[in-house]
């Protein structure tokens, strides 16, 4: 659809954001771009910078062959550096940078009475409390870890966990069906699935609990059965004032492998060291949507 030229506007920042911005124009994003086809180790060297390394690489930036006739195709990146994303995005913050007491970030729930400013400190807490709980349950480096949870801050706690203690994550999205679930559990090879009880979108109450376990039975009956532990969080949304699930909500439980998320966080202790992980360990996993067949994964 072409806009006729009457109705083209642009909107300009104003000044104070972009005297703070990354990259503060249009003009400055351009540089930018140019300079990492021109000089990609210059360009990636300063973004690698920004983060703080355990330990700096022993060799080249970038390393890569795409030619097949110069031998096998390769990429490799800050071979032998060793770093944490969750280390870099929390604890640097909180205890270098004293950001501990500004919002990293605001939750809007379904309803306009359910929302959240969570801290810098706030976050880091959690989420050292929830590594602490997916160790306890055998999480380690390399592990799977499926995630099945709605736009909830636990969604978020829950990937920098797994990001704090090596732990593969990947995120399904809460809307998927429990064969859709099924299929990327055993693909992944995950060891624990967390999810909640339910989610209601719109006005819509969608059992979440139910699908998972719907999931992992169709797991077990494909000779998959690698799941051995399902952390479950008790949406807020669902809850009332004293703290009673919906009563349109009946949430299926299988004690030899079902946690309360909230029973588990109670006694988690606030500190948990991060693994320090090779630069090209991977971070998570993400699946297309398999609209064209079987689900496709990049790491």
């Amino acid at each position: 659809m072409v806009v006729p030229e009457s109705q083209e506007k642009m909107y300009y920042p104003p000044d104070d954001l972009k005297r703070d911005a990354h990259v503060p124009d249009f003009n400055s994003y351009l540089a930018l771009y140019r300079k990492s086809l021109e000089n990609p180790e210059a360009f990636w060297k300063e973004i690698a910078d920004e983060f703080f390394w355990k330990k700096p690489a022993t060799g080249p930036l970038l390393q890569y062959n795409f030619d097949v006739t110069k031998g096998n195709i390769y990429v490799k990146c800050m071979e032998g550096a060793k770093t944490n994303m969750c280390y870099n995005v929390l604890d640097r913050l909180v205890k270098e940078k004293n950001f501990g007491e500004k919002v990293a970030y605001y939750w809007e729930g379904n309803s306009t009475d359910h929302h959240m400013a969570i801290t810098y400190s706030q976050l880091l807490s959690q989420v050292c409390r929830c590594a602490n709980v997916l160790k306890k349950m055998g999480v380690k480096k390399g592990d799977r870890v499926s995630i099945y949870l709605p736009m909830i801050p636990e969604l978020v706690y829950t990937m920098l966990a797994c990001a704090r203690i090596g732990a593969v994550h990947s995120i399904v999205f809460a809307g998927f069906s429990s064969e859709s679930l099924c299929e990327r559990i055993i693909d992944a090879s995950s060891s624990v699935l967390v999810t909640a009880d339910g989610v209601y979108r719109g006005e819509k109450l969608i059992n979440l609990k139910q699908i998972a376990d719907e999931a992992l039975e169709k797991c077990r009956e494909k000779g998959s059965s690698s799941v051995t532990k399902c952390l479950v969080i008790k949406h807020p949304a669902l809850r009332t004032k004293s703290g009673a699930a919906c009563n349109k909500l009946q949430t299926p439980w299988d004690s030899d492998c079902d946690v309360w998320w909230d029973e588990a966080m109670r006694d988690s202790p606030e500190e948990c060291e991060p693994e320090w992980l090779e630069a090209e360990d991977p971070l998570f996993i993400l699946y297309t949507s398999g609209s064209t067949g079987k689900p496709k994964v990049i790491y």
